[in-house]
């Protein structure tokens, strides 16, 4: 008598399920570290990109400038780290070697300089044989790890070409928002050095208040050194696997 019952045994389906999910955790486990790596690697070619416009635009605005300032001469409303002897303008920086960090809740002043003021035809504005000047500032925004440029417009300059910005949130069409240079940004480090590629002496001149030392004055900066740190988190990642750095070198006109 044959014996027509069909079907697998216990033994046969476990065998099944046990190699179909071993199979499942293969190609999940495999799914899953490509989709991250492409996700890291999407944040790292951000950042390449990130640095090279950064360069590129510093390069530009600082090598082309007149010179790095103690402090902003023109008023700005309202500076975001205002002096607190005169609001209108911003708080005092040194010539000395420091990091700045991108810090939560906070605005950090990273550096300011001069450029000379042009009218619509890109022609030098005159206030008789000297130029008339514009003058920047460079910020962290900790809040969105990230380094602006404000532009402060010489309200003295007849036909400047010019706007002064605004922090994005209020800015409008008379006040265009600040510039983004870099995102990510955990840190800009600031260094100051001579043609000859000697550190400026930043030991040399003392605060006569606060006993620090101040450095010399900017007209000593012939060459100065930006390291922008850019600390990256991919998409859907806990982890900032992204963490690189970009030196920028920049010769002064002075």
């Amino acid at each position: 008598m044959l014996d027509n019952d069909s079907g697998f045994t216990i033994t046969e389906l476990l065998i099944v399920i046990v190699a179909t999910g071993v199979m499942s955790a293969a190609i999940l486990t495999f799914t899953f570290q490509y989709w991250r790596y492409s996700y890291a690697l999407q944040s790292d070619l951000e950042s390449l990109t990130t640095r090279l416009n950064a360069g590129d635009s510093l390069r530009t605005l600082i090598g082309s400038s007149t010179g790095f300032i103690i402090q902003t001469s023109l008023p700005d409303d309202p500076p975001l780290n205002p002096d607190p002897n005169n609001a209108v303008y911003w708080e005092e920086l040194h010539a000395t070697p420091t990091t700045y960090p991108a810090i939560a809740g906070e605005t950090t002043p990273v550096a300011y300089f001069k450029r000379m003021s042009f009218d619509a035809g890109r022609e030098i504005i005159f206030n008789g044989e000297e130029p008339y000047e514009d003058e920047y500032v460079l910020y962290i925004n900790g809040d969105e790890r990230a380094l602006y440029l404000r532009s402060i417009a010489n309200p003295n300059a007849p036909d400047n070409a010019l706007q002064s910005s605004c922090e994005p949130a209020s800015a409008s069409p008379l006040c265009p928002a600040d510039r983004i240079i870099a995102e990510d940004v955990s840190s800009v480090a600031m260094r100051y050095f001579s043609r000859t590629g000697n550190s400026i002496d930043y030991t040399s001149i003392t605060d006569d208040i606060t006993g620090e030392f101040i450095g010399p004055d900017f007209t000593a900066v012939e060459v100065a050194e930006l390291t922008i740190s850019i600390t990256g988190k991919p998409l859907y990642q806990q982890n900032e696997s992204t963490q690189v750095s970009t030196v920028i070198r920049v010769a002064l006109r002075n």
